[in-house]
């Protein structure tokens, strides 16, 4: 199954905001949103996840969320995201059920050779620089440190698709393209541009 190249992470202090700015980029093109809303209750999720999911049946877009298994299952999300201090990939698949997409998170090599193991359907790595959207921040990888994992993952023959994640602009995508890796996942970029449709048409060539 070929997925996007692109996904967006959405931003939002409240249900309000969050579910405005999926709306903004599914309007724009966006075909691949993952919802991630900290610092709320559970219910509150909950409540976002329903509407979104209402919203996306008038767009040909895959929907994860990020946490929340029971979540995703509830509302019959595509799938979850999971950082490295979540549940465990093999309990989360037996919440959500099989055919559905499980990322993880990984920061090194390692990290990576876990998540391969654990039969993660794609890998978030990062961060690629420093960002203000994710508290309690791994060491910053760059460059050089994507194209260093990419090298052990040819290396140990893993195949997994790897979206690099963290403070990336469209200048960025190019040059992390060119490591080899699959796709690129975006928040604080595209939810501060002033015009998504442009944006998205450019970033779909990718």
């Amino acid at each position: 199954m070929m997925r996007s190249k692109i996904q967006y992470i959405s931003q939002g202090e409240t249900a309000d905001a969050q579910i405005q700015n999926i709306r903004s980029v599914l309007d724009a093109g966006c075909n691949w949103v993952q919802l991630r809303f900290k610092s709320v209750s559970e219910l509150e999720v909950l409540t976002v996840a329903e509407q979104i999911k209402k919203i996306m049946l008038g767009y040909d877009c895959t929907f994860i969320i990020n946490d929340y298994p029971h979540i995703a299952k509830a509302v019959d999300a595509d799938g979850i995201h999971l950082g490295l201090d979540d549940m465990d990939i093999e309990q989360a698949r037996s919440i959500i059920g099989p055919g559905k997409i499980i990322g993880g998170t990984a920061n090194t090599l390692n990290d990576v050779i876990k998540r391969h193991t654990e039969q993660c359907d794609y890998i978030g790595l990062g961060p690629f620089r420093f960002t203000a959207t994710k508290d309690k921040l791994s060491p910053i990888l760059g460059l050089k440190g994507i194209q260093s994992i990419m090298a052990g993952m040819n290396e140990y023959q893993i195949h997994t698709p790897v979206y690099a994640i963290g403070g990336i602009t469209q200048d960025d995508i190019k040059h992390i393209i060119d490591t080899g890796i699959y796709g690129v996942a975006l928040s604080g970029y595209i939810t501060s541009h002033t015009q998504k449709k442009e944006l998205f048409s450019q970033l779909n060539i990718v």
